[in-house]
């Protein structure tokens, strides 16, 4: 058990450093923020990496351990719910609600779709 949390605290510090970087590229650097593009681009991305992970885990039988780190750790720590809820009351708030139904709409639809792609190319990579 102890080894599983420390593998969930590893990967979960190494997604949201990433997480943070994704964020700051995207806000910073190449789009300005009207639409919270970073949240949804790192929760498909990590949509995808979960389904990736999960099957190349039973794939070639990875340790609990290192299943822990990439899933539970890695992708807990890179996606983020809360960020996504908190993005999708701001613009409920500013009135903006075709925006808001778009973003949840993508973020669900897209998220499972990504899952599905990761664990289909878990399979086959």
């Amino acid at each position: 058990m102890t080894k599983e949390l420390i593998c969930i605290f590893l990967g979960g510090g190494i997604g949201s450093v990433l997480r943070y970087c994704v964020q700051m590229i995207l806000h910073n650097r190449i789009i300005p923020y009207s639409f919270p593009w970073a949240t949804l681009t790192v929760n498909i991305i990590g949509s995808f990496c979960i389904g990736l992970f999960y099957a190349l885990s039973a794939r070639f039988s990875l340790s609990a351990e290192t299943r822990m780190l990439f899933t539970t750790g890695l992708c807990g720590g890179f996606t983020t719910f809360s960020t996504f809820s908190n993005d999708a009351l701001i613009i409920l708030r500013q009135g903006c609600y075709g925006t808001f139904l778009l973003y949840i709409l993508l973020s669900v639809t897209l998220g499972i779709i990504a899952a599905f792609a990761g664990g289909i190319s878990g399979r086959y990579i």
